[in-house]
C-alpha cells in the first residue's frame, strides 16, 4: 500500500507549490486519498506545429521547385532575340565579325549527327540568318527551339547546350551595344545551354568515344580534314609548284632579243609583264613548297591521333 501510494503521489503534476504541500498534508492525514492527475495536451500541441512548419518551409526551398526547366529558358531565348527587323544589320564591323563566329560555333562540324535532323537542319539555318545579319529570320527560327526540345534526346539535348554555351561566349564578348540585348541574349544562351548539357552525363559510358574531326570552313562550304585529305592536298600543292617552277624556268629562259617590239613603249611593257610573271610562277613555287610540308606534317598529326 504505501509503495503504491508513493507511486500516485510522483505521478502529480508540480503546479503551484501551494497546491503541492496542501496535497501532500492529506496524503500523510489520510493514506486512502489519491491525489488528482492533471494531463495537458497543449505541449504536444505546440510542438506540433514548428514541424509542420518548418517541414513546408523545407519541401518549398527544395532546389528543384526553384530551378527552371529547359524550355522555360528556350523561350527566354526566343524572347531575347524579338529585336528590330534591321537590328543585326546595323551592328558595327567587329560585331558582325563576332556574330558570325557564333554562327560558326553554333553549327560547327556534324552538327545534324549529332543534334537531330530537324533541330540540325534549324541550327544550320540559323547559322545562315546570323551570317545574312537577318533578325526576323532568327527569331522565327529560334521560336521554334521550346517546341523541339521535347523530341530531342539526352545526347542531342546535351551536343545542343554545348552549342549554346560556345555561341553565348561570342555574344557576351560583343560587350554592351545598344539597350544591352546582346548581352541579354548571351545570358539566355548559356544558361539554357548549361541545363542542356547537364541532361546527358552518365548515357555515353558505354559508348566508344566519337573521333575527333577537324572541319575548314569556307563560306557555306564545309570540308572535313582527313589525314588522306591532307595528303592529297599536299600532292596536288607539289604538282602545282613543279608546274609554276617549269613556266617560271621557260620564260626567263626566253631571251629578249628574240623578240620584236614595234616601239619603245612596247619593249618596256614586255619587260615590266616578263618579270611580272616571273615574280608570279617563283612565288607560286614558293608558296606551292610551304604548303605541301605543312599539309605533310599535318597528315602525319592526324594519323598519330587516330592512332
Amino acid at each position: 500500500m504505501a509503495s503504491s501510494s508513493l507511486l500516485l503521489l510522483q505521478l502529480q503534476p508540480l503546479n503551484p507549490l501551494s497546491s503541492t504541500s496542501h496535497n501532500t498534508l492529506l496524503f500523510h492525514q489520510n493514506t486512502h486519498y489519491i491525489p488528482p492527475l492533471k494531463v495537458s495536451a497543449k505541449p504536444f500541441l505546440s510542438s506540433s506545429k514548428p514541424l509542420t512548419v518548418l517541414f513546408a518551409l523545407t519541401e518549398s526551398d527544395s532546389p528543384k521547385s526553384l530551378q527552371p526547366d529547359s524550355q522555360t529558358l528556350l523561350q527566354e531565348l526566343a524572347d531575347s532575340f524579338d529585336l528590330p527587323s534591321d537590328y543585326l544589320a546595323q551592328l558595327p564591323r567587329d560585331l558582325r565579325l563576332d556574330l558570325n563566329d557564333a554562327a560558326f560555333d553554333l553549327s560547327n562540324g556534324p552538327v545534324v549527327d549529332e543534334c537531330g535532323q530537324e533541330l540540325g537542319e534549324l541550327l544550320l539555318n540559323l547559322t545562315r540568318a546570323w551570317e545574312q545579319a537577318d533578325s526576323s529570320t532568327s527569331h522565327s527560327l529560334v521560336k521554334k527551339l521550346p517546341a523541339l526540345e521535347s523530341s530531342l534526346t539526352d545526347n542531342a539535348k546535351s551536343a545542343f547546350g554545348k552549342r549554346l554555351i560556345s555561341a553565348g561566349r561570342r555574344f557576351q564578348a560583343m560587350g554592351q551595344y545598344g539597350q544591352g540585348e546582346l548581352q541579354k541574349i548571351a545570358k539566355a544562351m548559356t544558361a539554357a545551354g548549361k541545363l542542356l548539357s547537364a541532361s546527358s552525363i552518365s548515357t555515353t559510358i558505354d559508348e566508344q568515344p566519337k573521333k575527333e574531326t577537324r572541319m575548314l570552313k569556307f563560306g557555306e562550304l564545309q570540308v572535313e580534314v582527313t589525314p588522306e585529305k591532307a595528303y592529297i592536298g599536299a600532292a596536288i600543292g607539289f604538282v602545282f609548284g613543279i608546274l609554276s617552277w617549269e613556266l617560271g624556268q621557260g620564260i626567263q629562259s626566253t631571251p629578249e632579243s628574240s623578240l620584236q617590239y614595234a616601239n619603245d613603249n612596247a619593249l618596256l611593257l614586255a619587260k615590266s609583264l616578263r618579270g611580272a610573271l616571273l615574280a608570279a610562277c617563283y612565288s607560286s613555287t614558293l608558296l606551292s613548297v610551304f604548303t605541301v610540308i605543312g599539309l605533310f606534317l599535318y597528315g602525319r598529326q592526324l594519323a598519330s591521333k587516330e592512332k
